[in-house]
């Protein structure tokens, strides 16, 4: 569970809500838009197992005076867990946030976890990921057009001709599992441009 929730409140400048999470199969909350980006990101990316938002308090007394803080995600991987804040570009230079961030650090990592602070990703790249993502649920999928996907041959082939690669299935059903395969990167292309008909898919490695 959070260590604490989102507050609504008249005029408030960001934006809370949950997101439904196929790596925790549950919602998850973010507190701003630019965190739901990063919870998008966390998602899709396979070597995350599990994500918590708001995941505990820490607590040091620094210069003679009480800090507490409060990181926004803990993603656990195969490796070590790692601590994410996340924070806008532009306010990374303010003293209080550059003095927070360097604590917090310091504390994560004497325990041998990671420690990230996360900004605005490249716009092309979320705009893929977060398409991406209406494919997420996999239970909204065909097991047998999937598997016949798995099976056709796909490698270097471009996206556009790739749907036509079943011509016994509809080709919005191919279209949609293809781009589910995408999410979870059975195939891969590249994300660092917007989506097209021209983007080359590969198998994962």
């Amino acid at each position: 569970m959070p260590w604490r929730t989102f507050r609504w409140h008249k005029g408030q400048k960001h934006y809370s809500g949950t997101y439904w999470s196929a790596t925790m199969r549950d919602h998850v909350i973010y507190e701003s838009r630019l965190e739901l980006t990063r919870l998008l990101f966390a998602d899709f990316d396979p070597a995350v197992r599990g994500i918590v938002a708001q995941p505990f308090l820490l607590k040091a007394v620094l210069e003679a005076k009480v800090r507490r803080h409060i990181p926004d995600y803990l993603l656990l991987t195969g490796q070590v867990p790692v601590v994410v804040d996340v924070k806008p570009l532009h306010e990374l230079s303010k003293p209080e946030v550059a003095f927070t961030f360097d604590w917090t650090r310091r504390a994560v990592e004497s325990r041998g976890w990671k420690y990230e602070v996360w900004s605005e990703p490249p716009a092309a790249e979320l705009e893929n990921i977060r398409f991406l993502a209406g494919y997420r649920r996999d239970w909204l999928f065909s097991a047998e057009v999937l598997e016949e996907l798995r099976e056709a041959e796909l490698d270097g082939v471009p996206l556009g001709q790739a749907v036509g690669c079943l011509p016994d299935r509809p080709k919005p059903q191919v279209r949609s599992a293809i781009h589910h395969l995408l999410w979870t990167q059975s195939l891969v292309t590249d994300l660092d441009r917007t989506l097209s008909p021209s983007h080359v898919l590969r198998w994962a490695a």
